[in-house]
């Protein structure tokens, strides 16, 4: 008889809802059904032919090894220039940190800033592998609930309140934001770096989103910090989703701490990522065409989405997200959206992944898709709530 095995108790992480209904999804399309994905948030375009190339090239040579921990040098180099024709920062290429993923950023800046017992504040609704790998790192989330007063972000005088109340060690925000696109203010992002700065509280700011906004572009936290953590990744914007390739920006002193932490938990990022990563910010024009996708997408669903009943939601500024308030048909998203998935062939998100005190009554749509698809799946869920009576 073979003993039972106990999981740990870090591991006993709150399961991340999209991707449970993603792999519900892919068990009704199994049986044949025809399921429109709104669920997760993955670009329905493909990786852009210069990085696709650039790894093929890479394959021909034979030899694929390991990298320095840091990343590649030309990488590093070429993310450091992507800063100053973006957004006017100098950065110096030994202040970037290649890694898999934004996932493995987020687990590197927590290791290297916080202890056991730490607190972090970060935003609700908010990304919830924040509050998992901060619950498995056994470091305390603090929870700063969003409202339409503010347009859904986070402000300073939030930040300061919750520091006086007790102690804050960091805090974790993201611009434009997932679940919702709402996107904070230069000025917002300013006040936010200038008080993490004067209370000594490390400040994480996640723009996995930059690149995909709609009507101002966003701004870097390092334009107003040196202190600021950036996490950023090639997925969403860059559509390498499947790569698992992202970079840290840290300041000088994190760099040496991170590059441990990577020779041990990684020793590198894999190298055909680097490659394809290098190469895809020759692809501009390609990426920008999926970007006007993405608008076309936002601007249908901004004009549908209210004659359904369902227009009551966060502002969408950037990313690929509507996240809508479903109060007056339902209190229970998580049922809501499992019946639109088995009766309208619509996978969408309930909210709950992303807002524990109040996801009940919203769900996250994810418009990364195809314009096709966006459409269908409006057809779909107007034809099925009008049978909802």
């Amino acid at each position: 008889m073979r003993r039972p095995i106990t999981p740990s108790l870090r591991s006993a992480v709150a399961p991340f809802i999209a991707m449970d209904v993603l792999s519900a999804a892919a068990e009704l399309e199994k049986q044949g059904a025809s399921i429109i994905h709104m669920e997760v948030g993955e670009p329905g375009a493909p990786t852009p032919r210069p990085a696709r190339e650039a790894a093929m090239a890479a394959l021909t040579q034979g030899r694929i090894g390991y990298t320095e921990a840091l990343g590649r040098a030309s990488l590093r180099a070429r993310i450091a220039r992507h800063y100053a024709e973006s957004y006017q920062v100098e950065v110096a290429p030994s202040r970037i940190v290649v890694t898999t993923g934004s996932s493995a950023g987020f687990l590197l800046s927590f290791l290297a800033l916080f202890d056991a017992g730490a607190r972090v504040a970060i935003a609700a609704p908010g990304y919830p592998a924040y509050r998992n790998i901060l619950d498995a790192l056994g470091i305390a989330c603090v929870t700063l609930e969003t409202h339409a007063a503010t347009r859904h972000v986070v402000t300073a005088a939030m930040i300061e309140a919750a520091h006086a109340q007790e102690k804050l060690d960091g805090v974790l925000l993201m611009s434009p934001a997932n679940p919702s696109g709402t996107m904070m203010s230069a000025k917002a992002l300013r006040d936010v770096c200038e008080v993490c700065d004067r209370l000594g509280i490390a400040f994480i700011s996640d723009e996995i989103y930059h690149g995909l906004t709609y009507e101002e572009p966003a701004q870097t936290a390092l334009a107003f910090s040196s202190s600021a953590i950036v996490v950023n990744s090639f997925s969403k914007y860059f559509c390498m989703t499947g790569w698992r390739i992202g970079w840290l920006v840290l300041p000088e002193d994190l760099v040496r701490p991170v590059e441990r932490l990577q020779q041990s938990l990684a020793i590198s990022v894999p190298f055909l990522s680097q490659i394809a990563a290098e190469a895809v910010f020759e692809a501009r024009d390609e990426l920008e065409a999926v970007r006007a996708s993405y608008a076309r997408n936002r601007a249908y669903l901004l004009q549908r989405l209210p004659r359904m009943g369902l227009g009551d939601f966060h502002p969408i500024d950037g990313a690929f997200y509507a996240y809508v308030d479903i109060s007056r048909l339902t209190n229970d998203a998580s049922d809501f959206c499992k019946r639109m998935l088995h009766e309208a062939g619509v996978a969408a998100t309930p909210g709950l992944d992303f807002d524990r005190a109040r996801g009940s009554q919203t769900m996250r749509l994810s418009f990364a898709g195809s314009e096709a698809d966006v459409i269908e799946a409006v057809a779909r869920m107007e034809a099925w709530l009008s049978r909802k009576g």
